[in-house]
């Protein structure tokens, strides 16, 4: 039991999920599915986002629905990814990170 004087149990880090390639509505439900464990299971997920190279607005809606009811931090977004948030300003929104260690460090 934590007490004052003692800092108490360390969370765990979130699972780190670095998925590679293109992600539309029809590839979406595999990626879609490792999100939602990972949420169910930690609260959250770091989506490793450097390897992918193609989204659509499946893509950016699984995300901001992703957003609304759990902790999820985009990591390292490819130029495409970037660029799709940016256009629409969810990057505004969600909370995007340089790295991966960046991501995890986030409070």
């Amino acid at each position: 039991m934590a007490t004052p004087d003692s800092p108490g149990p360390r969370p765990q880090p979130l699972p780190v999920l670095a998925p590679f390639g293109e992600f539309d509505l029809d590839s979406l439900p595999s990626l879609k599915a490792q999100i939602d464990a990972a949420v169910a299971a930690h609260g959250g997920v770091v989506l490793d986002a450097e390897g992918i190279t193609f989204v659509d607005s499946a893509f950016l809606g699984m995300l901001l629905a992703t957003h609304q009811h759990a902790d999820l931090r985009v990591a390292a977004p490819s130029f495409t990814v970037a660029r799709l948030l940016n256009v629409v300003g969810a990057d505004m929104v969600l909370r995007i990170h340089p790295t991966v260690q960046d991501a995890l460090g986030a409070a």
